[in-house]
C-alpha cells in the first residue's frame, strides 16, 4: 500500500468529517452568518455548500441558500403541534410567551420599514403604530411599553434579534432603555432578515380561517398523487422527524409512516448516518439519533450549574417511576414537595435564589419544559408523565464482582 493511497484515505476522511460537521452545525443553526454563531461551521457548510443543498433537498425536501455572508437551511417541520422548543431570547433561557411571538412578528415588520440603522427606541415607535390593527384589538394582543415588563418584552425579542444576527448593536444598551435612561442603536442586516421567514407560500397568500387552518395553510406541500410522490412525502416527513426530533416514537407516526419506516427504516437511517455522523439507537418504542459531538442540538442534558443538576435529579426520579409502571403520571404538586427538599440537601452548591420563597416552582418548572423539549415526559392535567426514552436515565446502584462486604 502506497503514501499516496493513505493520504488519499486521509483525505477524504477529512472530507466526510467535515461534512458531517457542517450538517449538524446547519441542524442546530439554520441560519448561519460569517460572525456567528459559529464562524468555522459557516466556512464548513460553505466548502461543502453544492454536497449539502443535494442531501437535504434529495432526502428531507429542505433548500439551503448559501452565499458569501449567509447560510440558511429552510427547514420545514413534519408538523406544527409540538410546542415543547420554543424561542428563547437570552442566556436565562426563558421561553417566548404567546405576547412575544406576536411582538417579534411586529419587530420584523417595523424593521423592514426601518433605515439601515435603527433605534430600540424608534423600533418601539413603529411597533406601537403596528399594533393599532383593528386584527390585534379584536384577538386581545394590546401593547404599550409603559410598563417594565413590556419594556423587557421588546429587549427580549431584540436581543433574539441580535443573537440571530439579524442586527448587530453599534451602540448603547437595552437595559438603559428598560429603565428610560438611553436607547441602543443596531445596524440592520436585510440578507439574514429576508432569510428568516420560511414557508411554502407567503402569508398574504394565505386566505382566512382559523389560526390552525392557516398556520397550516403557510406550511402545505403539494403531493403529486403517484406512488413515488406520496413515497418521497414520507420519506421527507420521516427525515425530518429525525433530525429535528430528540426521539421519534412510532405511536405518534401516521399508519403510512410507521408502514414505511418499517420497511426503508435501514436505507432510511444510513444515508442520514452517512451524511451527517449521528448513531441511531432503535428500540421498540421508537428511534432517536444520538449526537456523539453533541454539535447538532441546542437542548442538552446533562447540563453543569443548578438548573443542569436540578433536571438530572428529576429525571432520575422520574425514570424510576417509569421502571416501576409503565403508565401514569406525578403529580406536579409532588415533585414541587421533593424539589422543596433538593434544595435544602444541595443549598451550599445551588446558587442563592433557590433559597427564596417559590424556587422550587421555578425549578421543577425549567427541568420539566427541558425534559419535555427532549420527548422524555409529557404535561398532561393529571401531572407529568414519563415516556420511554427516559429510562437511560434510570440510576442503578454499582456493584462489585465478589464483593463480600457492603461499602459504607
Amino acid at each position: 500500500m502506497s503514501v499516496r493511497d493513505d493520504l488519499g484515505r486521509a483525505v477524504d476522511r477529512l472530507e466526510v468529517d467535515e461534512r458531517h460537521r457542517a450538517a449538524r452545525a446547519l441542524l442546530r443553526h439554520p441560519l448561519l452568518t460569517r460572525a456567528g454563531p459559529d464562524p468555522a461551521a459557516f466556512a464548513q457548510v460553505r466548502r461543502h455548500a453544492a454536497w449539502l443543498r443535494e442531501w437535504f433537498a434529495s432526502e428531507a425536501g429542505w433548500a439551503l441558500h448559501v452565499e458569501s455572508g449567509l447560510a440558511r437551511l429552510r427547514k420545514r417541520p413534519a408538523g406544527s403541534a409540538d410546542a415543547t422548543r420554543p424561542a428563547t431570547s437570552d442566556r436565562s433561557g426563558v421561553a417566548f410567551s404567546r405576547r412575544r411571538y406576536a411582538l417579534f412578528c411586529l419587530v420584523l415588520a417595523a424593521l423592514e420599514r426601518a433605515d439601515a440603522q435603527v433605534t430600540l427606541g424608534r423600533l418601539a415607535e413603529q411597533v406601537l403604530s403596528l399594533a393599532t390593527d383593528d386584527a390585534l384589538t379584536a384577538a386581545g394582543v394590546t401593547f404599550t411599553l409603559g410598563r417594565r415588563e413590556d419594556r423587557l418584552d421588546l429587549v427580549a425579542v431584540a436581543r433574539f434579534l441580535i443573537a440571530n444576527h439579524v442586527v448587530v448593536r453599534v451602540a448603547g444598551d437595552e437595559l438603559a432603555y428598560v429603565n428610560q435612561a438611553g436607547d441602543a442603536l443596531y445596524d440592520v442586516n436585510r440578507h439574514v432578515l429576508a432569510g428568516l421567514l420560511v414557508t411554502s407560500r407567503g402569508p398574504s397568500l394565505v386566505g382566512t380561517g382559523d389560526f390552525e387552518t392557516r398556520i397550516q395553510a403557510l406550511g402545505e406541500e403539494t403531493v403529486f398523487d403517484s406512488a413515488d410522490a406520496r413515497n418521497r412525502a414520507l420519506r421527507h416527513a420521516l427525515t425530518r422527524r429525525l433530525l429535528d426530533d430528540p426521539v421519534v416514537y412510532l405511536e405518534e407516526l401516521s399508519p403510512d409512516e410507521r408502514g414505511y419506516l418499517t420497511s426503508q427504516r435501514p436505507f432510511l437511517l444510513a444515508r442520514i448516518t452517512e451524511a451527517t455522523g449521528l448513531v441511531p439507537e432503535i428500540r421498540s418504542e421508537g428511534i432517536a439519533l444520538l449526537d456523539p459531538e453533541g454539535e447538532a442540538s441546542d437542548l442538552q442534558m446533562p447540563e453543569e450549574g443548578t438548573n443542569g443538576h436540578a433536571t438530572l435529579l428529576l429525571a432520575e426520579l422520574l425514570a424510576g417511576v417509569l421502571k416501576e409502571r409503565r403508565e401514569g403520571a406525578v403529580p406536579l404538586a409532588d415533585l414541587q414537595t421533593t424539589m422543596t427538599g433538593w434544595i435544602q440537601d444541595f443549598r451550599q452548591h445551588w446558587r442563592k435564589e433557590t433559597r427564596e420563597p417559590g424556587a422550587e416552582v421555578m425549578l421543577c418548572r425549567q427541568a420539566i419544559d427541558r425534559l419535555e423539549g427532549l420527548g422524555l415526559v409529557r404535561s398532561t392535567a393529571d401531572g407529568i408523565s414519563p415516556r420511554p426514552a427516559l429510562a437511560r436515565f434510570d440510576y442503578q446502584a454499582p456493584a462489585l464482582a465478589g464483593a463480600q462486604e457492603t461499602l459504607l
